[in-house]
Parts: structure tokens; sequence; C-alpha cells
């Protein structure tokens, strides 16, 4: 597939070879006004043969340059903005020093360790002018306008009541024993902060990101030094918390490392329901679907029946690797807002949020389930 790269396009750097940038090393390829120029890594005949193998699948005109350290590729001058999937403790450093050397942040999630952190990577963000966003794809897919106007169109879904999202994967063995994700030191928030991140901030776009008053978190289990002995400490393995918000709305999420891939979002108001199976990768297709049920119970004496009335909807966008995918229209949006020098602070704004929530839902199931306020 050749898709025309415009005249100025914003300049990558990649810090890292983390296999996630392999996906955004396309949906940069794909967004037309973006190119990969540089990839850092302390290895760099590692960056070097990451570049190999990604051009050989979604080739740049130009093959970006391997650099050998991460201080190298923030200082140079033919990068405008930089892409950071290292892990979540290293992470925060690298963000700052960044925005100080003016190069706008795409930030992998969680995106720190802690709202403090956080909080001190964005003002050096905004201090600088640049543009901070997080790399939460479903957020730039078309089915959200879409979501966005059954909620408020007043009869689909009558009154909001609950929300509730599961995002979980069974990992294997080694996974547990040896990926990054199960290290507290470079992953604090195990599964609540890999697959948390998506279904609070889904809880927050579906209430209008208003914040909730309090949560109440459950450990249902994690992973000790007995189980990942170079790890300081424990990390969460499955995990579940009921948020609860002003006017009577409230959420519940669930995510896991122990349990099969699943991925939906359930909304349940006084006049329906509204589900999303995918809404974090979308199923492979070439169409986007949720589903509003509005289920009608009839009785005439001895007569009971349960009728079912489902709607589906649907947009036209491609499931990913497309310059039509959700992956694209992030870091098209993206290199919009940084070619325009004029940087959105809704997407801060949404990541402190959605920090906020996290670090609540953490300290909550750390003290047996106490409910936590939120200021």
């Amino acid at each position: 597939m050749s898709i025309p790269i415009s005249d100025k396009p914003l300049r990558w750097g990649i810090l890292s070879t983390a296999g996630i940038a392999r996906k955004n090393w396309q949906a940069i390829r794909n967004s037309g006004n973006g190119i990969v120029a540089a990839v850092a890594s302390r290895d760099e005949a590692k960056g070097a043969q990451f570049i190999a193998e990604c051009q050989a699948d979604a080739a740049f005109p130009d093959a970006p340059r391997a650099i050998g350290s991460y201080a190298e590729i923030i200082a140079a001058p033919d990068i405008d903005a930089v892409y950071i999937p290292l892990p979540t403790g290293v992470r925060k450093e690298w963000v700052i020093k960044a925005a100080q050397a003016g190069k706008h942040v795409m930030c992998e999630k969680p995106c720190a360790p802690s709202l403090a952190d956080l909080e001190e990577m964005v003002a050096a963000c905004r201090a600088a002018g640049v543009q901070f966003m997080d790399g939460i794809m479903y957020m730039h897919s078309d089915r959200l306008p879409a979501l966005r106007a059954v909620l408020d169109d007043g009869e689909s879904i009558g009154q909001m009541r609950r929300i509730a999202c599961g995002f979980s994967f069974c990992a294997p063995d080694d996974f547990l024993k040896g990926n990054i994700r199960m290290h507290s030191g470079l992953e604090p928030q195990g599964c609540l902060g890999d697959l948390g991140w998506y279904t609070i901030r889904f809880a927050l776009f579906a209430t209008g990101y208003q914040m909730p008053a309090r949560v109440r978190a459950t450990m249902l289990d994690q992973l000790d030094q007995l189980g990942r002995a170079d790890s300081p400490d424990a990390v969460p393995v499955e995990f579940s918390a009921e948020l609860f918000f002003p006017g009577g709305v409230s959420a519940t999420f669930y995510n896991s490392f122990q349990t099969e891939h699943q991925q939906w979002a359930h909304i349940s108001g006084t006049k329906g329901s509204l589900l999303v199976s995918d809404f974090v990768l979308p199923y492979c297709g070439s169409e986007l679907e949720f589903t509003v049920s509005n289920a009608h119970f009839d009785v005439a004496n001895t007569r009971f029946v349960m009728e079912r009335h489902d709607r589906r909807h649907a947009v036209r966008e491609y499931s990913n690797n497309h310059e039509n995918a959700q992956e694209t229209k992030l870091f098209r949006r993206f290199a919009d807002l940084a070619l325009s020098g004029t940087p959105d602070n809704f997407w801060p704004d949404a990541a402190l949020k959605t920090q906020k929530i996290m670090d609540a839902c953490l300290l909550s199931a750390r003290q047996g389930g106490t409910a936590i306020e939120i200021a």
C-alpha cells in the first residue's frame, strides 16, 4: 500500500524498539502527515535491525536512522516529536527531557507510576508549548462519536445508570516470569496499568469525563516475590473496581492476566442498554459496530413474553493496519495538532483524570477495599 506523505510531515523519533512500536511504525506510515526519522535503542545494532524489519513491511521513502542513545534522539534537530513506549517506571525522565527540548510527546499508557509523576510530565509539556497525548487508540475511532450520539439522544439508553467493562488476556507462564509488565520497578500497576487504563477511560468517556466521587477496588490476585524473584514488590494480575459518580451513575471494571481475551463495554440506562464487544482492539473487518437493546416484556394473563429489540450500529472503519484504522487516526490527529502549533489540552487533562482514578483504585485495593474519596 503506497500512501502519499505530505510535503512537511511531522518527523518522529521512537524511543526503544518495544513490540508496540512496530504497530505504530505502520500507523505513522499510513497517516500521510508523519514519517519516522530515527529510532533510538541502547543497542544501536538492535535499533538498526528493528528499522530493517519494519522497512521490509511498511517502508518509508527514506529509511530512518538508528541512534544508540535516548538523549541523542531527543537532541536531534530533525526530530519534531517522540513516541515513548519505554516502561512506565523509567518514562518520566524522558518525557520531561523531550518536552524541554521542544519535542511533542506521544506517551504509551499507563502514562506514569503516579499522579504526581504525570503532573510533572504534563507541566513540562505545557511549559514548553508541546502536545502531550497518551496512546489510547480507540479514542480516535469513528465509533466513539457514533456511541456518543446514541448515549445523548435521550431515547436509546434513556438516563444512564451503570457502566461495566472487562479487558483481559490469559498470560502464558513465560509472560508471568519474564515480561516487564510483571516487574514492579518497571510496570508497578501490572494488569491495572496495562489494561485498566482503557477501562477507566471508557467510563470517563461514557460520563462525559465527569470524575467519580469515590472508588472501591479489590486485588483479586497478585504475583509476589515468590513468583517473580527479581520484582521488588507484588504486581496486580487480576483486579476489579467500582466507581461511584455524582448523580447516581456507577461503573465497574475487571482486568486480568488470568482470563482469556475479552474487551467488552456495556452501558445500562432507564430505557435500554448498549454493548460494544471489542471496544479496545476491534475484531478484524471493515466495520466497527455496537448494539443497542430495548427489550420489551409483555404479560397477558398466562403469557409471559420477553421480546428482543436490538439495533446494530456500525461505522465504516478498518480494524487495523489501514489508513482508515484507529491507530492511524491517533497519529494523524497528533501530527495535525503538533504541526498546527496549538496543543489541545483535552488530551493531557484526560490522561491526568485517568491516572488519578487508577491511583485511587490501586490504593483502595491495597487497603483491603477501603472506599477512597476523590477530591
